[in-house]
């Protein structure tokens, strides 16, 4: 784990989310023609990404000031929902995954929720190994609307 990279919780007057929206896109751009349908990192814009944060809460890990990372997180009534975990592919290998996740748990314990959910695409089978690590397990299969084959399983984390 990178000791030089930090984890903060973006704050309400957050104004570099032009940086956050490339990050998306380049750590999502390993999916493209992988998953079907296509990723809805490709319907982001800095518009709505600053709408996506005043609804929930993004976390960013920092490395010498450089956006290497990104979360957000839903809270629901039972829990925390995570989306857009994001990071920079030439940083990946480094923890830094683990160290947001670390900070979504924190978030939720903080506020008494006794889990975290995700989803990940079906053809994404590294990602579901390593949300296994995490201590995530299957609890779903869905399908996009139009679809009549799952495209995504839930998986979720009951906290300690």
């Amino acid at each position: 784990m990178d000791s030089l990279v930090s984890v903060a919780q973006l704050p309400a007057d957050f104004d570099r989310w032009d940086e956050v929206l490339a990050l998306i896109m380049r750590a999502f751009a390993a999916m493209d023609g992988v998953i079907d349908p296509p990723s809805s990192a490709h319907r982001l814009t800095v518009e709505n990404l600053r709408d996506k944060a005043r609804q929930e809460t993004g976390f960013a890990a920092l490395k010498h000031g450089r956006i290497v990372g990104c979360v957000f997180v839903l809270e629901r009534a039972r829990d925390f929902y995570v989306g857009k975990l994001a990071v920079e592919p030439d940083f990946r290998g480094q923890g830094i995954a683990r160290r947001l996740m670390q900070a979504v748990e924190d978030l939720a314990r903080n506020r008494r929720k006794p889990a975290i959910e995700l989803q990940t695409r079906i053809e994404l089978t590294g990602n579901h190994a390593a949300f296994a690590r995490l201590g995530f397990h299957e609890t779903a299969r869905t399908a996009h609307s139009g679809y009549d084959r799952p495209t995504s399983i839930t998986m979720r984390k009951v906290l300690s």
